[in-house]
Parts: C-alpha cells; structure tokens; sequence
C-alpha cells in the first residue's frame, strides 16, 4: 500500500495535556476508596546491615483501627528481583540496607498505618556495613563477574603514544523524583485472583511478581497501568516490589488495599542512578588523536542485583559516546554495597559511560593546550561506518554534520575568544565553554526485550481503540502511537484512542524502557493497523468494480498496494470511499475490523563473552555546548546559553520530541551540576525530601536556551524513519560539566581527574581552593 499523508501527527498535542492542566487527570491515589478498602505503611529498617532477631508487633496491633501487620514470612515466596531472585520482599533474616521494608502495617485508614508502624519493634544483630566502591573491593563484596570488551591492542597502543594519561573518574547516584510516588492498589477479584493498578512502567513484571510471591498463576493475576506521574527508570523494576506487598494485604484481608509512599518514604526505600568509580589510562598524540583507552568500570549496585550488570554493560557500551577507539580494554562489574539497590535511571548506565570520555577528552585538551572541541572532531566517528569497541558498524551517521552545523550556528571561535578575554580580564567570575556530543545507542541490550504487541479495533462509526504494551509517564508515547495510527488510517487523531495498559490485553510486555517505547510499540500497532486496512482495501476494490453480492468475500490474495487511506477516505483510482461508511459496510459482510500486530526488533545481537556484537538497532545523536558562569567566592555557576541540536530522522510529532530534549537534558544538568545524595555515618538517607535533596528549578536552566533539530531520512529501519528521543538527551548535560571543568581549568594548571560529579558549588569551591585563587 502507498504512503499516507503525515498532516495529523505532527502537531498532536498531548492527549493528556488538557486533563493535566484541569486537574482531571486520574492517577493511583485519585481513584475513589472502596467500601472497606485498606491502607498499608511499611515498617523500615533503622540500620544499614544485621541479622534480624525478632519483630515485635504486639503494641502495633493494639492501635485502634490497625488489622495486621505482616512480614516476610507471611509471602509464599519471599524474593524478588528482575534477573535474580536475590532480594526478600520484607526482609525476614538479613537487612542489607538502611530503611528496607522488614514489615507491613494493614490498617483502616492511612493515619493509624503510619502510627502503628512507629510501634513495630525490629530487633538487630549489627553487622559491619559496606559503604563504598573502595570497601567493597577491598573486602571483594561483588554482585557481577567481571565484564571484557576489547578491540585492538591498548597496551602497547598506549606504550607507544607520545602523551599518556591516567586517573580516576567518579560520579554520583541521582534521585529519580518522579512526582507521583510509588503507588498502587490491589483489589480482590473472584477465586482468589487479584486485580492491581499500579504506577509503573513494567505491568508484566508487576504481574510476574505478584503471582510468584502470592504462589498464584500468571493468569491469576492483572496488572493495568493508566499512567504515572513520571517514571524515569524509577519504576522499571521496583514498583513489582510495591504490587506484591498491596497484593498479599488482599489476598490475607479479601479487601482492596492502597499503597501510597510519601516522598520521604520512596526516596529512603528505592534505589537511584548508580554511582561509579573508574581508573583509565588514555594515550594520544599532539594532535589530540587517541591510540589507546583503557577503564575499568566499577558500578555501586547497591544492596541487591537488580538491573545492575545491564546498566553496567551499558555503561562499558557507551564510554566511547562519540569517538572511535582503535584501540581499548574496557572491564567492569558491579559491587555490593549496604546502599539501596540502584537501579535504571534514564540513561540506564550510558550517562556514566560517556562522562568518562568527555572529562577524558578535556583533559587531553588542557594537556596540549588546546581547545577541547579540535580534540572532539578529531577522535569523532567519521561517515564511513567505522567500528565501535564491541563490534557495530556506526551506520548513517550524522555526527560530524551536526558537530558542523553546530560550531558553524553558535560562531565557536568567537564564542571561546570572548569566553578568553572575560577570564583575564575578570577577577571574582570565571567562566567555562565545552560543546559535547551523544551517540545513544536504541534498542535494550537483552535481546528477548526487544519485542511489543499491540491491539487495534475499529468500531462502526469510524474510531479506533488502540492497546498496547507502552505506559504512558508523560513522555507522550500514548501521543506518538496515536499519531501513527491515525495516519495509518488517514483518519482524525481525535477519532484513535489509546486504552490503559493491561496485562490481560498485551501479554508479556517489555518495560517502557531504553527509549524505545515508542519503536517497539507504534511499529506493532503499526503492523495491527495494517491487517484491517488490507481487509478494507480488499473490499473498496470489490466495491470499485460494481461486484455487487450478497455477501463480500476477501479471503484470497488481492494487490492492496495501489489504495490509499487519506483525509477519512479509502481511494481506488479515481473512486473513493468514505472511511467511516466502509467500515460500516465491512461489518455487516463479517470482515475482521480487529487485529493483533506483533513486532520484533530486526538484526540485533551481542555475545557477552567475546564483547562483540551489534546490540543496538541504530544511535540517536546529538551535540551541545553550554557556558557557564563561576562565581569564585561561593562556587555559584550560572548556566549562561546552551545550545542543542539533535538527529531524531524524521519525527513523528515535533512538539513531543521538543519536550523530551528539553526535558532530559535538564535532568542531565541536575545530575551533573546539582543533585547530591548525602547519607548519615550509619547509612541512612538524608536527602530524602524537597527540603533536603535539590533538583534544577528554573534558576538553574539556561538563560539561553536553545534546541534544533536537524533533519535526516535515513533511518528506514525503525518506524516512519524515526529515532528514540528519551534518553539521549539527558547525556547532553555533560556539556555544562564539561564547562565546568573547563572554567576551573583556566584557574588551575593541574586541576585533572580532581573534579567529581556533580560539580556542586561545594565541589566547585573545594577545587578553587587547591588552585592558586583562594
């Protein structure tokens, strides 16, 4: 079938955006209480590491409206995990982190919950905790095997080289701060099945979990999601935690019971951005070009695995963002520590990957005494389908395009000359100047992921419900499929219709997860489209020819390709019909109006033991550059202008994409620049709130800001010749980081691998101070 016309989608607006505004928008504690229904609080542990000896509930219960409080032991089956079943439910035994849920008080209203909680005594061995990368090594607490990925040989690549460098990188965890909290509730269902609406962006696991933890089939158990108030990663994994307890307080009440987290709470319990700790060597030469880059990667997963080795994985995948390497060994592994088990965060380890090239290459620059954006372009991965580390060819890149066009847009030299003349003209501010890039790779990394179902049904007036795998956190996915199936159809987008996500509909879903909710679930929706349209193209071209029946029959092969669906219309040659009317015909002659689209991701592959393989189906790229503005008394930085201009192939709705940019890389300033964990000597969280944990407010955004897109055809491969948009955005932030580290490196000759991220004024002023200035 020929194209259709793309009018509709691209100026979609939100189809949640107006409800937003208004208020109407439903989410999981907006939903009215049930007769009867319970309210739940968990009981936390107060120590970071210990053998649990008794818990104590007798002054709990005694509270007037308290139910039961139940414990780990009360479970079928009291572990959980996305990889591995490694951590408890409600610790029963072993506490391996501060504030982990050890109990859980059932109780008729919220307000005798969180009293009776205080109530429950836990009784504690202490054992020696494990804090950081550097304990965690030296005492050999690991929760991975040690990962290779190796091209070329960087040994005698760096031997050789004529400038040689070697440091230690690290960089902090990030807090997920998704508005809504952690919720769901669990209602009862007939013969023991039990029904949840959840806040996450994984129902299938939400299910998975359930049933195995309650000892139920999976066919006992759905999961619906309607949307989240943000997710981030956050609720990729750990909101199945949060299911299975609301779940086992109906199946032991038969009520429904709400679990609701307040932000003090979500933020002591979940995990965060996983903090690492790298040492690398880098050889180059005077040219900037580099031989040899060697990292061995060390990720702070926590207490339990989670989604570690991925993010890991990810992570060693994405330490070359932009830039061939010739030669490197990259290793890595996951640690353990008595934190919070991390877990996916936008980025989902890349983030960390490419932070330490960039910091890397700046460094290279201040070595030669030259400007780091010569070192970029010429490392940059050229147009002709060079390698990566692991193996895959860059296809279609864009890069040095966009690098191009943007050093040409913002006038680089004479930017960097008037960031020059400031810095020695001025005595109480300095400012900084880095352009970087991101190199995304799309697609999840665990192949059996890569797949989406989709639902679509045409009723007889013409419109069109749509069910999918995707959850909807904001980011609009909801938005974009809906514009593929209107275009699809040639239809009003008003008239498309994306249901809530349920288990009971899309069957063993991927997470909306490694920005491709979008790819997998529009091309399956996609695919369901174009089954009913060929039924109706089957039957506007019987019609065309006057075959006048009784009943139209399309059960045989008919060419469809030459029908056209635009403007509410099917078009035959010269003939048309209307769209809404051959729907109507088509039922009444009993054709299919409904169909299933399954879709897998095409030419994907990776072998874990040899690092080799082509894990991505395509990059998304991109470049920024930022300058910012250092107050040296105070460690203060401004972010002045920052300029961004994006691949994204051919989007499918503009206003959307816009959104996600902007979005994700003000997160990206927020990890970089701002947002800090603090915890207590006993492991306990202190920045667990608004008032203690500081995410970028507006003060914080660009003064300029500013956001292109820059047009490229030839991603065929992925759905309306598309590219993800998600996450590679949020690498960009390291272009203030970047500007950061090179604003103190015009006061500190040897300032190097000193600077840490986030660059918080505090960090700031700690670097100033080993310099000459203060």
């Amino acid at each position: 079938m020929k194209k259709y016309n793309k009018k509709h989608s691209d100026s979609i607006a939100h189809d949640s955006g107006s409800s937003h505004v208004s208020g109407e928008s439903v989410f999981i504690d907006d939903r009215p209480e049930q007769a009867g229904e319970l309210h739940l609080a968990i009981v936390m542990s107060e120590v970071a590491h210990g053998k649990i000896k008794k818990i104590v509930t007798e002054e709990a219960l005694k509270v007037e409206d308290v139910v039961m409080v139940l414990t780990g032991d009360d479970f079928i089956d009291n572990t959980w995990g996305p990889i591995l079943k490694d951590q408890p439910l409600l610790a029963n035994k072993l506490i391996s982190h501060y504030s982990e849920p050890v109990a859980l008080v059932v109780a008729k209203t919220r307000t005798a919950a969180y009293r009776a909680r205080k109530l429950v005594v836990v009784e504690v061995e202490a054992l020696e905790p494990v804090f950081t990368v550097d304990q965690a090594i030296k005492t050999g607490n690991y929760l991975s095997e040690e990962f290779l990925i190796k091209e070329g040989d960087s040994r005698a690549a760096f031997d050789s080289s004529v400038y040689k460098l070697e440091g230690v990188f690290q960089n902090g965890g990030q807090e997920h701060f998704y508005l809504e909290s952690q919720a769901c509730i669990s209602y009862p269902d007939e013969n023991g099945n039990i029904h949840i609406e959840s806040s996450s962006q994984h129902p299938t696991e939400v299910q998975h979990v359930v049933a195995h933890a309650l000892g139920l089939s999976q066919h006992q158990v759905v999961c619906v999601v309607k949307r989240m108030g943000g997710g981030f990663g956050g609720k990729e994994s750990q909101a199945s935690h949060m299911g299975a307890l609301a779940a086992l307080a109906t199946q032991k009440t038969g009520h429904a019971c709400r679990l609701v987290l307040t932000k003090d709470d979500d933020m002591k319990i979940t995990g965060k951005r996983h903090p690492f700790k790298n040492w690398y060597k880098v050889g180059f030469e005077k040219t900037g070009k580099i031989n040899a880059l060697e990292v061995d990667f060390f990720a702070d997963g926590g207490a339990y695995l989670d989604l570690s080795p991925a993010i890991l994985q990810r992570a060693m995948f994405h330490v070359d963002n932009a830039y061939f390497l010739k030669n490197a060994t990259i290793k890595g592994r996951v640690v353990k520590t008595n934190r919070s088990p991390n877990t996916a965060f936008r980025g989902f380890g890349g983030p960390q990957g490419a932070a330490v090239i960039e910091s890397i290459i700046e460094d290279i620059a201040h070595t030669l005494k030259i400007d780091s954006l010569e070192v970029r372009k010429i490392n940059l991965y050229d147009m002709n389908d060079q390698v990566t580390h692991y193996g895959q060819k860059v296809e279609n890149n864009f890069l040095p395009k966009i690098f191009s066009e943007l050093e040409k847009k913002v006038d680089y030299k004479n930017w960097r000359k008037s960031v020059d003349e400031f810095n020695n003209s001025n005595e109480t501010h300095v400012k900084g100047l880095s352009l970087t890039a991101t190199k995304f790779g799309i697609s999840f990394t665990s192949k059996f992921l890569n797949q989406a179902n989709a639902l679509v049904n045409v009723h007889t007036d013409g419109t069109v419900q749509v069910s999918t795998g995707a959850t909807e956190m904001g980011q609009g996915v909801n938005t974009k499929i809906q514009g593929v199936v209107a275009e699809a159809f040639g239809i009003s987008p008003n008239d498309v219709r994306l249901m809530a996500t349920s288990t009971e509909k899309n069957h063993n879903t991927s997470a909306t997860a490694a920005s491709s909710g979008s790819d997998l679930n529009a091309a399956a929706a996609l695919l369901a489209c174009n089954e009913v349209k060929n039924n109706l193209a089957k039957l506007a071209i019987l019609k065309s020819k006057n075959d006048q029946t009784e009943e139209y029959d399309i059960d045989f092969e008919l060419d469809t390709s030459d029908v056209q669906f635009l403007d509410n219309k099917v078009v035959v040659g010269k003939e048309s019909f209307d769209f809404k009317d051959l729907v109507g015909q088509a039922y009444m002659n009993r054709i299919s109006l409904g169909a299933r689209g399954h879709y897998k991701t095409p030419e994907i592959h990776y072998d874990v033991k040899k690092g080799k393989g082509r894990p991505f189906l395509y990059f998304t790229n991109g470049a920024a550059v930022s300058e910012v503005l250092i107050d040296k008394a105070t460690g203060d930085t401004k972010i002045l202008r920052t300029d961004i201009l994006m691949d994204l192939g051919r989007p499918i709705n503009e206003g959307i994409d816009y959104g996600q940019v902007a979005g994700a890389f003000i997160q990206g300033l927020g990890w970089t620049t701002g947002e800090s964990l603090e915890y207590s000597q006993a492991g306990e969280l202190l920045s667990h709130s608004p008032t203690t944990y500081k995410i970028p407010s507006v003060q914080d955004t660009p003064r300029e800001f500013n956001i292109e897109f820059i047009r490229n055809d030839t991603n065929t491969i992925n759905v309306r010749g598309s590219k993800a948009v998600g996450e590679p955005p949020f690498l960009l932030g390291l272009s203030a980081w970047n500007a950061i580290k090179n604003a103190l490196q015009y006061t500190d000759e040897k300032l190097f691998d000193r600077l840490t991220l986030p660059a918080t004024p505090e960090v700031i002023m700690t670097q100033l101070g080993e310099g000459d200035l203060i």
